[in-house]
């Protein structure tokens, strides 16, 4: 690794990842057509807000080691088996959701990258931490989506 990670550059980086997805999320919410779209971004964009508050309060030290650490997360993995679909102003809402897995997936797998070239130790268990946060955010993601996509007939 060519840069030595610090507590305070990751927490830096993932605080500005928050604020780049609720820009996004903000953008696209005032660029989609689709009602319920909109509104999936305009949440989306105020989950990000919070993640960075949470991230906020680790750096200020309210909150303790390991908080930032899921728990079991079952991954459907469905942004791996699925295109990430073009943005455009006519995006459907199972789309929305598939690009919002997306990225939660490329954020998972870039700070568990920077743990597997960081040392043991604290900054590697931030990342690892943030790392496990992020895929449980692409859970609930594909969890959703899994109802918006294959919603249950009336039959069974």
């Amino acid at each position: 690794m060519k840069n030595k990670l610090t507590l305070q550059s990751v927490l830096e980086r993932a605080i500005q990842k928050e604020i780049e997805a609720q820009e996004l999320y903000r953008s696209l919410a005032a660029t989609v057509k689709n009602d319920a779209a909109r509104t999936m971004f305009r949440q989306l964009s105020e989950v990000e807000k919070k993640h960075e508050e949470l991230l906020r309060k680790y750096v200020r030290g309210e909150l303790g080691e390991g908080t930032l650490k899921a728990g079991h997360v079952l991954d459907y993995r469905i942004a791996e088996h699925f295109k990430q679909p073009p943005i455009r102003p006519d995006m459907k809402l199972d789309e929305v959701l598939l690009l919002a897995a997306g990225r939660e997936k490329a954020s998972h797998e870039l700070y568990m990258g920077l743990a597997a070239e960081t040392p043991p130790g604290k900054v590697r268990d931030l990342l690892e931490d943030l790392a496990s946060q992020e895929l449980e955010h692409k859970q609930r993601i594909e969890k959703l989506y899994t109802e918006v996509a294959f919603p249950q007939t009336s039959g069974g």
